[in-house]
């Protein structure tokens, strides 16, 4: 493991640095624009440079850049006050997921656009009756000529209130077992039968939908892959989403936590003297030590020109539900002062309220804590896989609680 830059990647890494500081937006420009307008503004300005999506090909919009190219400048954008970005599903999830099974014609048409923040991208996957489990999905797609006619409904669908385009997975065969009868599409979310619910959140946000599909009309051409092929498209998204989705690296972390016991007391003394307040954070910081060199690992894999492996899971496995103890722990530290949420009001501007009431959604996202123990589990250790009592039988044949 080398934790250091090459010569190569310090070159890069200042051509980043210096870039940065001459073009981050200013307060005057971002003024009056919500929050959308400002993601936008600034992916634009990092498109017309040539610093958008850098690992994609240059007639997609991005330099060809390698993947520790793309960590470093990750890591410097992140050390400026940058707009929030909507287009974490669509350059993370979608983007690649159309580079590898879209036609040329198609990915010249679409692509650009999302490595330019013109347009916004979701994928509909989840469902009301599916849990983590993917395969069990019911939404279906009937063929109708060059048409395919879509009935159902998707949940939790990050972002799909404001995007133009979505991916998604649908049921085209019910009596093939469920993995084989998926066929994968892309769809104007503005078409004709489709409805956005936003989802009210304990946080007070919406970001996610409830999106109902009657009658919907999606082209032939609009599929991804070959009918009955969707399973393995949808991979190819999963194997991305679990990349881009980590232990969650805003928020509360270990430097905010023991920030706040040098701050407040216990007892008439700082809680930062407390035997247990200390016990704990020395829990933590030895957690994010790991997470941190487990981290390294992977980057140490990508400047190798190696992929990293399953290994990966562990950062969110350990890092989501760390995230949420410190905020519960941040707010029993602020007493009664944790109940008060006002940014003008609270603590580090309810950076640690409104961290635990989001943090349950990160252990959700991308997988659940559960999905990653058994991933981790059957890659890495190689422990046997749990019994699957569907496998192999026609979908419209597996035993439903109504059945």
């Amino acid at each position: 493991m080398d934790f250091n830059d090459t010569a190569v990647e310090a070159t890069f890494r200042e051509e980043v640095r210096t870039w940065l500081s001459a073009n981050i937006p200013t307060p005057e420009e971002l003024k009056g624009q919500d929050y959308i307008g400002r993601a936008k503004l600034w992916q634009k300005r990092k498109y017309d440079a040539g610093w958008a999506c850098i690992r994609w090909p240059k007639e997609h919009g991005g330099r060809n850049a390698s993947a520790i190219d793309q960590v470093i400048w990750n890591q410097e954008e992140s050390n400026f006050d940058t707009p929030d970005s909507v287009f974490g599903i669509g350059h993370g999830m979608c983007a690649p997921t159309m580079m590898a099974w879209a036609t040329d014609e198609q990915n010249k048409k679409y692509i650009p656009k999302l490595a330019s923040g013109e347009e916004v991208w979701c994928q509909l996957f989840s469902e009301p009756a599916g849990g983590s489990d993917l395969a069990a999905l019911r939404t279906r797609a009937e063929k109708d000529g060059d048409d395919w006619i879509i009935n159902g409904q998707k949940i939790w669908t990050s972002g799909a209130h404001y995007s133009d385009f979505g991916v998604l997975v649908l049921r085209t065969d019910p009596t093939a077992p469920k993995h084989q009868g998926l066929t994968y599409f892309f769809i104007d979310m503005k078409s004709e039968g489709i409805e956005v619910k936003p989802i009210k959140q304990i946080s007070g946000g919406a970001n996610f939908n409830e999106v109902y599909f009657t009658d919907v009309r999606v082209s032939d051409s609009q599929r991804l892959g070959a009918v009955g092929q969707g399973w393995q498209v949808a991979l190819t998204t999963l194997m991305n989403e679990r990349a881009s989705i980590g232990g969650g690296g805003g928020g509360v972390n270990f430097d905010s936590v023991f920030d706040l016991a040098t701050r407040v007391n216990i007892d008439d003394a700082p809680a930062i003297k407390d035997k247990n307040v200390r016990a704990q954070l020395a829990t933590w910081y030895a957690q994010e030590s790991g997470l941190k060199f487990n981290g390294y690992r992977s980057m140490t894999a990508l400047s190798r020109g190696e992929i990293p492996g399953p290994e990966n899971s562990i950062g969110k496995l350990v890092g989501a539900p760390k995230q949420q103890d410190m905020a519960s722990f941040a707010l029993d530290l602020l007493e009664s002062g944790g109940a008060i949420w006002d940014p003008e009001l609270s603590d580090a501007a309810g950076m640690f309220q409104a961290t635990y009431m989001a943090s349950p959604g990160l252990r959700i996202a991308g997988g659940t804590d559960e999905i990653m123990a058994n991933i981790i589990a059957e890659r890495v250790l190689g422990l046997p896989q749990d019994i699957r009592v569907d496998k192999g039988i026609p979908f419209n044949e597996v035993p439903t609680s109504n059945s």
